[in-house]
């Protein structure tokens, strides 16, 4: 019995967990780029799908010339080198829009509706320049050793029917998300420029009054925001393989993540992530298996015992959003900004 309870577990751990939080690290870097902005422009990005997309893209065509060279990281993927490449690429792409769309609409301070629309446009602008470059075809470019821990190995380890495997992408996704959000927090926390951003977040004329200029705090905002998206759309990418539309998709699950966790917080961010990661998961699971080691095999279930398709993901966040913006429009961690 303790045995069909360990395959048990091991079955959701490796079909739920592992997955779930590689999935949630990529959409709580992508939603912390989300709150950055929100935070400071007061307005909703929706052209960071595609900024992450653009970010991936650097990093995947710097990744081929990499490898065209005989250069690699050995075990580790070659897209770790590349990655600096992809996040200089992507904050390049960040400050151009800045200076060409969007800072005319901060001067005449239009309404943040305006901003959203605008960004529909640049969103739409990226994406075409994305597949005009890159193409709108799948692109692997992960390389190295696949897996950390392979199931067979875990079977051999363990002597359970059932195996456990990590790959290598998503052991570093997780290390490089908690990484990149130390490193963030110590940023905003502890740096005289995180605190100027704190403070023209919480108070702009406030501020302005203090001798904080703008436009600096502007142009850090963006080269964060920046290269949160390339990381967040590399490491996606690297997981799941590179492909322009899926970033387009991407986007409502990185916008439910930040809604749920608070709009504003970053901590509400990382956690809304996980949130929807796990939801989805849990969700489109099928626990046949899973029943079958817990039940008796006279009740064992003979269908799949899966609450939605794999087919209906996405409708799982967009079920989530609404689902909190009726019951708390604030989120988890609201009144937690900056």
């Amino acid at each position: 019995m303790v045995t069909d309870v360990l395959n048990a577990l091991v079955l959701i751990a490796n079909f739920v967990i592992v997955p779930g939080l590689a999935y949630g690290s990529q959409l709580a870097l992508g939603a912390l780029g989300v709150t950055l902005v929100y935070s400071v422009l007061r307005f909703s990005n929706f052209a960071h799908g595609e900024m992450m997309s653009f970010g991936a893209m650097g990093t995947v065509l710097m990744t081929w010339w990499l490898q065209s060279q005989n250069i690699s990281l050995g075990g580790l993927p070659t897209a770790l080198l590349a990655l600096p490449f992809g996040i200089l690429g992507a904050i390049a792409l960040c400050l151009f829009v800045d200076r060409t769309v969007f800072s005319y609409y901060r001067r005449t301070r239009s309404a943040g509706v305006t901003y959203l629309i605008v960004s529909v446009g640049v969103m739409f602008a990226i994406g075409g320049l994305i597949r005009f470059i890159i193409g709108p075809k799948d692109r692997v470019f992960a390389d190295g050793d696949r897996f950390i821990l392979k199931a067979r190995a875990f079977k051999k380890m363990t002597g359970l029917s059932e195996g456990l495997s990590i790959k290598t992408s998503q052991g570093v996704t997780v290390i490089a998300a908690i990484i990149i959000v130390a490193l963030l927090f110590w940023f905003l926390n502890r740096t005289k420029t995180g605190k100027s951003m704190r403070a023209y977040s919480d108070n702009e004329d406030l501020a302005l009054l203090s001798g904080i200029n703008p436009e600096r705090v502007v142009m850090i905002v963006w080269i964060i925001t920046g290269a949160l998206a390339a990381i967040a759309g590399s490491l996606y990418g690297l997981d799941k393989s590179y492909k322009p539309f899926t970033y387009l998709q991407i986007l409502l699950p990185i916008f439910a993540s930040a809604i749920v966790g608070g709009v504003g917080s970053p901590v509400g961010a990382i956690a809304g992530g996980f949130v929807i990661a796990f939801s989805e998961l849990f969700v489109t699971f099928a626990y046949k298996k899973v029943l079958g080691y817990l039940l008796p095999d006279a009740i064992a279930p003979s269908g799949l015992m899966q609450i939605l398709s794999t087919d209906y993901k996405i409708a799982v966040s967009f079920v989530i959003l609404v689902i909190v913006l009726l019951i708390r429009p604030t989120g988890i961690f609201s009144g937690k900004t900056l």
